[in-house]
């Protein structure tokens, strides 16, 4: 039987060179999305804008980092990760001296959603996530849950920088300060990525035939199923993250509160991403998907009881526990049954479907935060998605053990 090519590499010494070139990649170029939320308040000012059409430059970066994930995990799955991510730094910069020199809304719109969002951020998340799958072999779980808290750990490292920066100068200028330490820092960190995976360069046959029907379903099946349970769960997950503020002042508390526990959450959720990648080494991916998702339902389930801060602050950081290695089992999962060589843009199609899945919830919560004036409902919906991200990921692990 042929060893594969790739046994020694993943676990190499430059796997884990790669792996802390990918984490910081990661860290300096989420600040795509974070940036336009601290700079939200002053934007609106200059522009004499609503807080709402300031907040579209939120909107945009985020659907172009969905729609630009799917275009450059393609491209990596044929040139490798390097020239997404040199070109994703390079716009990324670009974006951000553009948008400092915004005149109107619209050109803030296409800054921050062309630039910093499709050609910028989304280069910097999937692309990576994928390419570390490549490279790791028995601890690939704990590989891909160490880059995939790199845009966590981004929105506990970068809004304070952000703010100082405002604080002492202005939007425009901390943006442009933005770009020229992105086109610095990262083109360097880009070009140690530049070799690739054996995986990918040299697929065995028998890599290809266990993946012509994963799990007994066609690829596309399979494929279609993970999309699914990505917008099911993170409608879920979107409801704390997106409405945790506005709820906590909705109980009586200051808002600054409801900004720390929304701060717990993200640094909580570093942990628990690292703690579940652990655990996936031993358990798989799927039966990680399956565990963080039941844990999640609980935690929706007894937030709508808390409502004291004492325990809004429990809740919080216990959600974040729960919650943070959903999202990185995907790529394990797409790693496991698909072949190597499609790696990239099948978990760039389902992380994509993730951050539809926050949009979707944040939006539903709202509403019907308008039409029954509680948040309880937004609860309760987002228990129903989790069930059926739950309903999913126990299928699927039955089958993977019918296998066996």
């Amino acid at each position: 039987m042929a060893v594969d090519a790739t046994a020694a590499g993943r676990e190499s010494p430059y796997a884990y060179v790669r792996l802390a070139a990918s984490l910081t990649l990661m860290t300096i170029g989420t600040v795509g999305m974070y940036a336009v939320i601290v700079a939200l308040k002053p934007i609106a000012l200059e522009f004499g804008a609503t807080r709402s059409a300031a907040a579209l430059a939120y909107a945009a970066t985020t659907v172009g980092f969905g729609v630009g994930g799917i275009m450059m995990g393609r491209w990596s799955d044929r040139v490798g990760v390097m020239w997404p991510c040199l070109t994703g730094a390079v716009f990324l910069a670009l974006g951000f001296f553009l948008a400092a020199q915004a005149t109107a809304l619209w050109q803030l719109y296409l800054a921050q959603g062309l630039l910093i969002g499709l050609l910028g951020n989304a280069a910097l998340f999937a692309p990576l996530v994928a390419d570390t799958t490549l490279w790791f072999d028995r601890r690939r779980g704990i590989a891909v849950a160490i880059v995939a808290s790199g845009n966590y750990l981004a929105g506990v490292v970068w809004p304070p920088i952000v703010q100082y920066y405002i604080d002492i100068s202005d939007w425009r200028a901390t943006y442009t300060g933005i770009g020229v330490f992105c086109l610095l820092f990262m083109p360097p960190l880009c070009l140690v990525l530049r070799r690739r995976p054996m995986a990918v360069l040299a697929m065995e046959s028998s890599t290809i035939a266990a993946a012509a029907r994963p799990l007994s379903l066609a690829p596309h099946g399979l494929h279609g199923l993970l999309c699914v349970a990505g917008v099911a769960c993170c409608v879920a997950m979107a409801v704390p993250q997106v409405h945790i503020v506005a709820y906590a002042s909705d109980l009586g508390h200051a808002a600054q509160r409801g900004a720390e526990m929304l701060a717990l959450m993200l640094a909580t959720g570093i942990v628990s991403r690292l703690v579940f990648g652990w655990v996936s080494d031993s358990i798989g991916g799927l039966a990680t998907l399956l565990l963080g998702s039941s844990l999640q339902a609980l935690m929706l389930l007894l937030f709508m009881f808390a409502e004291s801060l004492a325990a809004l602050y429990l809740m919080s950081a216990l959600f974040g526990l729960s919650q943070g290695g959903i999202v990185p089992s995907y790529a394990i999962i797409v790693r496991r049954y698909f072949v190597p060589g499609e790696t990239g843009w099948r978990v760039a199609l389902v992380l994509s479907m993730t951050l539809l899945g926050m949009a979707l919830g944040g939006w539903l919560a709202g509403l019907l935060y308008d039409l029954t004036g509680s948040y309880r409902m937004a609860f309760i919906n987002a228990v129903a998605f989790n069930i059926l991200n739950m309903m999913i990921a126990g299928m699927l692990l039955r089958r993977s053990r019918q296998e066996l």
